[in-house]
């Protein structure tokens, strides 16, 4: 029987013939070294420029700034983002006057997403020289009205110059003194900052409102307050004020940080000449004079600052001597000492022993500590060169106890009374602060004839 030959066996194609259905990645592996793209846009390569900036839209600002990094070309592809309508409208947002929730937390919201636009900002116009960069930013900040100088009819309530301010804060982190100076240079000329500033120094205090209000509002939010280093603050405060001579310097000083009106936040003139003030009047302006003071920038000098000192004492007229004492006690033991030895130098010594009475009577309303009044008055005594000096002083100091209590007196026995009595309650805190002074005199030489 003849055999049959099974036909059935199934052919098995070379494998050079094989085909495949599925498509090419593309995203290969990390493994493929040999078909890596060579483009700096890495995987991105193969996506649209629209669906790139679709994906940008799913990031944190922190994340797209992150993302700038990668490389030259990214960069510019994520600039091109921010200069599209969707791009500008969602990173430069400008809910500023969002007074609604009492808690404020949205404040802190947009300034932390103003500090993260800032980072942004910054890497990506890293390769940039300092004027380009300056003038590609202002391009795009330009288009948030509250952001210019006057662009806000409510800029009390507004955040847009302090979100400003976190912004350039950012921006320039480590940036050298050089770059600092092109900056505030590019801002005073983009403001007209120094046109304005000196409208308001050569006009009569009050006379121009609005505009002192404007650049304290600017100066504050925009170049002051958002440093964490005291050097970085006493940069551009000094770039403000070194410009102007002493006597601007103060009024400068004075509108920036002097006290203003809860109302309206306009800058009060007559509150250190009209009555005695409290210590949030006085705190900003006595702040800016230790910044001043101990930074130890080559460009203030102790006499700077102490000139500083006693010229703001006189804007826009002179003060009360209680508000010159307190601000001296606001303003540091060092500079204090410094100010009442230069008085005791150049033959001041009356003036000096007045200054010694209200120093105490500031202790006693502001419940400070009496002995360290006693305590700065003896160190000034050393400061004159013979004992005569010293002597007349000390009693000069004794003598003018006597003759502010006697006015204030006078003062009162004449009909010139306050409705709240404020008067009458001053005069009560001279007498305590009187006995005070002495008793903690006394202590003090007790103390030293036991030793």
């Amino acid at each position: 029987m003849a055999s049959r030959i099974n036909n059935s066996f199934t052919l098995i194609p070379n494998q050079k013939y094989r085909r495949s259905n599925r498509r090419p990645s593309y995203f290969p592996s990390t493994l493929d070294s040999d078909v890596q793209p060579s483009s700096t846009l890495g995987n991105f390569k193969a996506l649209p420029l629209e669906i790139f900036q679709v994906i940008l839209r799913y990031l944190s600002v922190k994340d797209i700034s992150m993302l700038s990094m990668v490389s030259k070309t990214i960069s510019q592809h994520i600039i091109n983002y921010i200069s599209t309508s969707s791009g500008s409208k969602r990173l430069l947002l400008q809910d500023f006057h969002n007074l609604e929730l009492p808690s404020r937390r949205e404040d802190w919201d947009i300034l932390e997403h103003y500090r993260s636009l800032g980072l942004l900002f910054k890497r990506c116009t890293l390769l940039l020289p300092t004027k380009e960069r300056l003038k590609y930013i202002h391009g795009k900040l330009a288009e948030v009205p509250c952001f210019k100088f006057s662009g806000c009819a409510a800029p009390i309530q507004c955040l847009g110059l302090t979100c400003y301010g976190m912004f350039l804060q950012t921006l320039t982190a480590g940036w050298d003194e050089l770059e600092c100076h092109r900056v505030y240079n590019f801002l005073c000329e983009l403001t007209n900052l120094s046109r304005k500033m000196q409208t308001v120094v050569c006009s009569k205090p009050g006379s121009a409102q609005k505009l002192e209000l404007r650049i304290r509002l600017f100066c504050r939010k925009v170049l002051l307050d958002h440093w964490t280093h005291q050097s970085d603050s006493a940069f551009w405060l000094t770039r403000i004020l070194k410009p102007w001579p002493m006597v601007n310097q103060a009024r400068l000083l004075y509108i920036i940080f002097g006290p203003i009106s809860p109302q309206d936040g306009q800058v009060v003139w007559q509150k250190m000449i009209e009555e005695s003030t409290d210590e949030s009047s006085l705190k900003g302006l006595a702040d800016a004079i230790k910044l001043l003071y101990d930074t130890g920038t080559k460009e203030w000098t102790a006499d700077d600052v102490i000139s500083l000192v006693d010229e703001l004492s006189v804007v826009p007229r002179e003060w009360l001597l209680e508000n010159n004492a307190h601000l001296l006690i606001l303003s540091g033991n060092n500079i204090c000492f410094t100010f009442m030895a230069s008085k005791a130098v150049n033959g001041r010594a009356i003036e000096l022993a007045r200054l010694v009475v209200y120093l105490a009577l500031v202790c006693e309303k502001e419940l400070y500590c009496m002995d360290w009044a006693v305590k700065m008055m003896q160190k000034v005594c050393k400061v004159f060169s013979t004992p005569v000096e010293r002597k007349n002083f000390l009693q000069g100091v004794a003598s003018s106890f006597a003759y502010v209590i006697l006015e204030m007196l006078h003062s009162l026995m004449s009909g010139d009374r306050d409705e709240d009595g404020r008067s009458f309650m001053n005069l009560f805190h001279l007498v305590h602060a009187q006995a005070n002074f002495h008793k903690e005199v006394l202590c003090l030489t007790m103390n030293t004839v036991s030793t």
